[in-house]
């Protein structure tokens, strides 16, 4: 029989003795293997951990370096940059708030949905541009939002004062600062500089937080002085503008030379822009017709023509040609004048512009001389005046073969031009037969020139210019009052596919003063002008006399035409 206390059930025991010892054990070693982790991160990891840091939040940031400005002559600024804000994101934060991204949009003016569609697109970057060179408002707006992964970063915009007056010629910049045109594009590594690099701290949210170390300087670019002088820039600008409306001309390009040195004080064209709205530009706006348009040059040739002849002995000065009746058959070609003019001698010929007597120099004269002098007066070459996309213009690879090539080629068809070119050929006349090169940048002496024709012959033809702006010539509206003036008139009509366009002229004058010592030289071109007066004593030459008015008072040149006409011709006689 089992007893009472047999049949009592065990009483309650406590837990088992392994389990209390496995629990003190975890208890003991958790502090020891947080002490150990502790050690490995801090001391043998601790390298990976800082790289692992840096590489979260130490960047490298570029710093821009400060463009040059570019000046006039004078100091006068013609292109600087300024400081600006632009706005980045980082599309996947600024998704993440909807407040804030609406927000943004309302400050940028954009829809919330297309600022959305394009940070969709983007949200794999962490990087992406919202609006480059804000509008100092639209900036401060932005800066008071508090919206995650948005932020402005400084940088630097270009800004033009004289504006649309040297557009061309000034040129400008991409938004990143490279320069895509004139000057800007011309001197743009002097102008550039190199950008420098620092590192800084950022926090989470992307704000620089601190400054680690400068890793690069920044070498800020060069400024840049142009020959321009801004005051004689903005006249002649106005001037061309004039003449292109009273004339409803397509187009016009002038240039203002040094004649001693070669330089550019004026270079103007029309159309032009509005350098701060490249948006609406057009392409025929942006050429510097001035020193990339070529033309086949006309009469203004004919001066060339006939130093080649003289200088070669092919014909005498006082040699009497015979013009009428106003047509010279050559070969299958018929030359013809605009009047009869009867019987001349070579300054007649200049004086009276006459086809059909500069076709005859032409003929009596070798054809390699009649080459090799126009060539000398740089068509066919390039200025090398520093400009990008300066055109050479077209001339004769050989000595003409051909009689009625010779004769087009003496009053100025078959051969193509810049305006710059011109100018430059014409300053060789002013110089006593020295020719420089042009040059866009301001220079400290006059460069090295080369004599190309005897300084008593250059000297004999300044005076048949002077016959051209005289009485009964063909530039009388190029006059201007106190001065004696020297140039040439030119008219040709325009090339078109298939031949040449017969109502549709191109109107030119060159010429230079005071044709006693010559200090300025200007190529104006008019394209197409309409209207009953085309000629280019009627429509460019009017252009120069204004101009060149305003500009030898700027310049304070005093008058050498005050006298009668016989006492410049001993005082000039003396002088050379």
């Amino acid at each position: 029989m089992v007893s009472r206390n047999a049949r009592r059930k065990p009483m309650l025991e406590g837990p088992p003795r392994w389990r209390f010892i496995s629990v003190l054990a975890v208890l003991l070693l958790a502090p020891v293997a947080i002490l150990l982790r502790a050690l490995d991160l801090q001391v043998i990891d601790s390298e990976h951990l800082r790289s692992e840091a840096q590489a979260r939040h130490l960047h490298t940031v570029e710093m821009q370096a400060h463009r040059g400005v570019i000046t006039d002559r004078h100091g006068e600024p013609l292109a600087v940059s300024s400081p600006v804000q632009s706005a980045w994101a980082h599309p996947a934060k600024l998704l993440g708030d909807e407040a804030a991204l609406k927000a943004v949009a309302s400050a940028l003016e954009r829809s919330a949905q297309g600022l959305r569609s394009y940070l969709q697109a983007r949200r794999d970057r962490e990087f992406v541009y919202l609006e480059r060179h804000l509008a100092p408002a639209t900036a401060d707006r932005l800066a008071r939002l508090e919206a995650p992964g948005l932020h402005l970063q400084q940088e630097s915009q270009r800004f033009y004062p004289a504006g649309k007056v040297a557009a061309q010629v000034v040129g400008f910049t991409d938004i990143d600062g490279r320069g895509l045109a004139g000057a800007e594009l011309a001197f743009d590594e002097a102008l550039s500089g190199r950008d420098g690099a620092k590192r800084v701290i950022r926090d989470r949210h992307g704000r620089t937080v601190e400054g680690v170390g400068l890793l690069r300087e920044p070498q800020p670019g060069e400024d840049v002085a142009l020959a321009l002088d801004r005051h004689i820039q903005y006249i002649a600008y106005r001037e061309l503008k004039r003449a292109v409306a009273s004339h409803d001309a397509a187009a016009a390009s002038a240039v203002v030379l040094d004649a001693t040195t070669g330089e550019v004080l004026a270079m103007a064209n029309q159309p032009s822009f509005n350098p701060h709205r490249r948006s609406e530009l057009e392409a025929e706006e942006l050429r510097n017709r001035a020193a990339a348009w070529t033309q086949e040059p006309g009469s203004l040739i004919k001066p060339f023509t006939v130093a080649a002849a003289l200088s070669s002995a092919a014909i005498r000065e006082d040699r009497v040609l015979e013009t009428s009746p106003g047509t010279f058959q050559v070969g299958d070609h018929t030359v013809r004048d605009i009047a009869d003019h009867g019987s001349l001698d070579v300054a007649g010929v200049i004086k009276e512009s006459s086809n059909v007597g500069a076709a005859k120099i032409a003929l009596a004269t070798e054809p390699r001389a009649l080459w090799e002098g126009l060539q000398a007066f740089g068509f066919g070459a390039p200025t090398r005046s520093g400009l990008a996309g300066e055109s050479s213009g077209i001339f004769l690879p050989a000595p003409p073969r051909r009689d009625v090539q010779r004769a087009t080629l003496s009053y100025g068809y078959g051969v193509t031009a810049t305006p710059l070119q011109l100018a430059r050929a014409y300053a060789a006349l002013a110089q006593g037969g020295v020719i420089r090169p042009a040059s866009i940048r301001a220079l400290e002496a006059p460069p090295e020139g080369r004599r190309i024709l005897d300084a008593e012959l250059a000297r004999r033809l300044r005076r048949m210019l002077e016959g051209v702006v005289a009485p009964g010539g063909t530039g009388t509206q190029a006059a201007i009052p106190g001065y004696r003036v020297a140039g040439k008139t030119g008219t040709v009509h325009k090339s078109r596919p298939g031949g040449y366009a017969e109502d549709d002229y191109i109107a030119s004058f060159v010429g230079f003063v005071p044709a006693s010592d010559p200090r300025l030289v200007m190529a104006v071109t008019i394209d197409e002008p309409r209207g009953e007066e085309h000629y280019g004593g009627q429509v460019a030459a009017p252009v120069f006399s204004r101009v060149m008015s305003e500009a030898l008072r700027i310049l304070n040149i005093p008058p050498d035409g005050l006298s009668p006409r016989d006492a410049p011709a001993v005082a000039e006689e003396g002088a050379s």
